[in-house]
């Protein structure tokens, strides 16, 4: 049932700032990773499963969201969700170990999936059907700023406090919230409820959804089928998805109704979607490591580079929401996203080792502008024909498909890197020889230089060689990120056409609120 006034905005407010707990999350630990392992004493290997733990849990939960706020009714799951992301955010800040932080952030990662999911069904069931494209757009804001700006925080608090407080930020947020939820939000049909469970469903799920996450995260850095435990994952992931769809299209009760692939919008939504994620996931785990690795910005530095285009977003999405109601083809304004995001590639492909923070402000405004004009009206477009139960499995399995493509995205750009700078440092080193005057001419130089300082002529070259090394590695990784953004680039503009597949919307009748 829709809401009106006050109650509608209030609880407007507490499922953005919940689903906020949850996105911050999937990033702000980045960026505390060192002091995290120099704390506890872990290498960089074993703290990266503090990401990967998170992201597993997360992308389990996501489908299943939508029949566990069935069982259980949306507002009790929605607040159980909150209570335990809190609990596991304090849990966290209180590890000693790596094993019990990583256990934490597993437990931390399965509440926040259902916070996403059930937070934006949540949203959709308080606004009117005609006001839809404002409730995405509003919860967009979380969607795309989230992962956008937790860098920019957890930078923050890690240079100026302990790697605990990354967590504990999220306790007087998580319990402001859980009050406003328990006060305003109002208990949705519990559809499931009595039903018999489909455990076999949820095995399936897990097991599938989980390898399936691990293989991603995990694979470049163990050299993918070599390694024996990623080959059996992938032969996992295959067997246990094949069994879960089986499984769901045989029973009565499904876990995850894939039934509601049958409405055209929502079935090529999610292809969209996982488009978005490539896109919006891609572009966050390329530029920060661009940024400090080859610029040496710090990671609050990178984090602030990066706010403009958070800014940008907050202030376009009521905007882009407003468009939509006014009857604008989605279609049109997501073409124009897809097209901005583009631009916003094309030009960081042009990046040098003598970019600084100017170079990079308007093109993260353009695609902060590319993120809402995108995140809208494809997620309306998608979840525009469901109905009932049908909300709360679309927005699971929406927001399912955006996290797999950003994990897609991650994995294949992190393999194309190492690709593609064997590739380059190869033509590169064929400049280095006798018969290249640049190349001579420059260590000649080099050497004198050494030498003029009291070095010998076998120090001079010594050290003229490790420069050119130096230089090498540089250009090297510069044009293997150029080439990355491009990459993504030409993948959005590629998903431009999917977009006209989705039926027409047309324009709502607008019902004048008489309260």
């Amino acid at each position: 049932m829709a809401e009106h006034g006050f109650r509608k905005w209030i609880i407007t407010i507490t499922v953005i700032m919940a689903s906020l707990l949850e996105l911050i999350d999937t990033t702000i630990v980045n960026v505390a990773l060192p002091q995290i392992m120099g704390n506890l004493g872990a290498t960089l290997e074993d703290a990266g499963w503090l990401v990967t733990g998170y992201a597993v849990a997360n992308v389990i939960i996501l489908p299943m969201s939508g029949w566990l706020g069935d069982r259980f009714g949306r507002k009790n799951y929605f607040l159980a969700s909150i209570l335990i992301f809190t609990l596991a955010s304090y849990l966290c800040g209180q590890a000693t170990t790596l094993t019990e932080l990583i256990m934490f952030r597993l437990l931390q990662g399965l509440a926040g999936g259902g916070l996403l999911s059930t937070a934006q069904a949540i949203l959709m069931e308080t606004w009117p059907r005609e006001e839809i494209g404002m409730a995405t757009a509003l919860f967009g804001l979380g969607a795309v700023v989230g992962p956008t700006i937790g860098p920019t925080i957890g930078g923050y608090i890690v240079e100026n406090s302990n790697w605990p407080y990354i967590f504990y930020v999220n306790i007087p947020v998580g319990a402001i919230a859980a009050f406003l939820v328990s006060m305003f939000v109002r208990e949705s049909p519990q559809f499931a409820k009595g039903k018999p469970i489909d455990w076999w469903g949820i095995l399936l799920l897990a097991t599938g959804v989980g390898s399936l996450q691990v293989v991603l995260e995990k694979g470049e850095t163990e050299d993918w089928f070599s390694t024996p435990y990623i080959a059996v994952l992938t032969l996992t992931t295959i067997l246990s998805v094949i069994g879960f769809v089986w499984r769901e299209l045989s029973t009565d009760h499904p876990v995850v109704d894939f039934r509601i692939l049958k409405d055209r919008s929502f079935a090529i939504g999610i292809v969209t979607s996982f488009a978005l994620g490539f896109a919006l996931y891609g572009s966050v785990f390329i530029f920060p490591v661009f940024c400090q690795n080859l610029l040496h910005f710090t990671a609050l530095q990178t984090g602030l580079i990066m706010l403009p285009s958070g800014v940008a977003t907050i202030v376009c999405m009521p905007f882009v929401g407003t468009m939509l109601k006014k009857g604008v083809p989605a279609q049109f304004m997501a073409t124009g996203g897809f097209i901005l995001f583009f631009i916003f590639c094309w030009m960081l492909s042009n990046s040098t080792l003598e970019s600084g923070t100017g170079d990079f402000f308007w093109p993260l405004i353009i695609r902060g502008i590319g993120m809402a004009i995108l995140f809208v009206p494809l997620t309306t477009l998608a979840v525009q024909g469901l109905q009932g139960k049908q909300i709360g499995q679309g927005t699971g399995l929406n927001n399912m498909m955006r996290q797999l493509g950003g994990s897609f995205g991650v994995a294949i750009l992190t393999t194309l890197i190492h690709l593609k700078s064997a590739a380059v440092r190869n033509v590169l080193i064929g400049f280095i020889n006798p018969y290249n005057p640049a190349y001579t001419q420059q260590r000649d130089g080099q050497i004198r230089l050494a030498q003029s300082q009291g070095h010998s002529l076998a120090e001079a070259t010594q050290m003229s060689n490790g420069i050119m090394e130096g230089n090498v590695i540089k250009q090297t990784m510069l044009v293997t990120y150029d080439n990355m953004y491009m990459i993504i680039g030409v993948f959005v503009l590629a998903a431009i056409p999917v977009i006209f597949l989705q039926k027409f919307k047309k324009k709502p009748v607008i019902v004048t609120d008489a309260h």
